[in-house]
């Protein structure tokens, strides 16, 4: 059971979280209660992977030399229980620490405002992957979409819609990305998993696993699902992914209906410029042949120029 403190809440650590002096004052006015770890679920959907990485790792032999020292953020549900809000990392670190009870304050949240602060406290994170901010992104969206609908309301959001601004353009300010990054990203939610997997990998990029980046995996969201599991079974049989050229090539022969998997492979077979055999020699081994100050395209063309008096002199002595 939940067990008030009654201790109210000064920790500097609540700038961190909440990030408007408002918000600060509001938490400040909330008291912290030790809720048990079994009596909160996770925020539905959750957008953002919690991963056993380095940074876990650290947190984790925190928690249990201190425990959490910044409190989780839960709303309470309606058929009992509480529901996480902002405070994935810490529980579940909590629970590999094997603590039973963790820090919250508990607030009551609409599921619009739940939704936007969940997303707002964990973009603050030091990595995001692709995935995470084409999910979370899209929450956010659809719920500053909906706020902005409601007629009961007096706050910004309808100040939004009144002054004709798209929600996008909104959040792109908010996340410091443009309008049309934010679509991109959105596009990206409807990749099948394993193809978003390889755009993730563009930022972890784990050894052995192949990698897409954003501008191909965009094009990518625009085939049907069956077309993108075709595509990725070739993406394993032949160990490559698209490049973007290739990816506008293979949406292009989608929308026209004539995309299956041979053209698929024909296209992923096409030489790539940066698959392009390259001959590479460890410039202090040449250096000493060129003056300070020589470009690159000197000394290729040097080096072409002897290669070919080197050779004109081979063929004059077999003769």
């Amino acid at each position: 059971m939940a067990k008030g403190r009654g201790i109210n809440l000064n920790l500097p650590s609540a700038d961190d979280l909440f990030s408007t002096q408002e918000e600060r004052d509001e938490v400040k006015r909330e008291m912290v209660m030790e809720i048990g770890i079994e009596e909160i679920s996770d925020f539905p959907d959750h957008p953002f992977k919690v991963r056993m990485d380095e940074e876990m790792q650290n947190l984790v032999e925190s928690v249990r030399q201190y425990g959490v020292l910044s409190p989780a953020l839960v709303r309470t549900k309606p058929e009992g229980g509480y529901e996480m809000v902002a405070g994935h990392r810490r529980k579940y670190a909590s629970e590999i620490a094997e603590k039973k009870d963790i820090p919250c304050i508990v607030r009551e949240l609409s599921d619009e405002e739940a939704t936007i602060l969940m997303v707002d406290s964990n973009l603050q994170r030091e990595t995001i992957l692709p995935s995470e901010k084409a999910f979370a992104y899209k929450m956010k969206l659809d719920a500053m979409k909906r706020q902005g609908k409601r007629t009961d309301l007096t706050s910004e959001p309808v100040a939004w819609k009144l002054k004709g601004r798209e929600s996008a353009e909104i959040l792109g300010e908010q996340v410091g990305e443009s309008k049309d990054q934010v679509r991109r990203y959105i596009r990206l939610t409807n990749l099948i998993p394993e193809l978003l997997e390889l755009v993730d990998n563009s930022v972890l990029k784990e050894k052995g696993m192949l990698q897409i980046a954003m501008r191909p995996a965009v094009e990518l969201s625009y085939l049907p699902k069956e077309e993108q599991t075709a595509l990725y079974e070739t993406i394993e049989s032949e160990d490559c992914t698209p490049s973007h050229a290739q990816a506008i090539k293979m949406r292009q022969f989608s929308e026209q209906g004539r995309l299956n998997e041979d053209v698929i492979f024909s296209i992923l077979s096409e030489e790539k410029g940066n698959q392009k055999e390259q001959f590479r020699m460890p410039k202090e081994r040449i250096s000493k042949f060129f003056p300070p100050g020589t470009s690159v395209k000197q000394v290729e063309d040097t080096i072409i120029k002897a290669l070919e008096m080197y050779r004109k002199r081979e063929r004059s002595r077999e003769r």
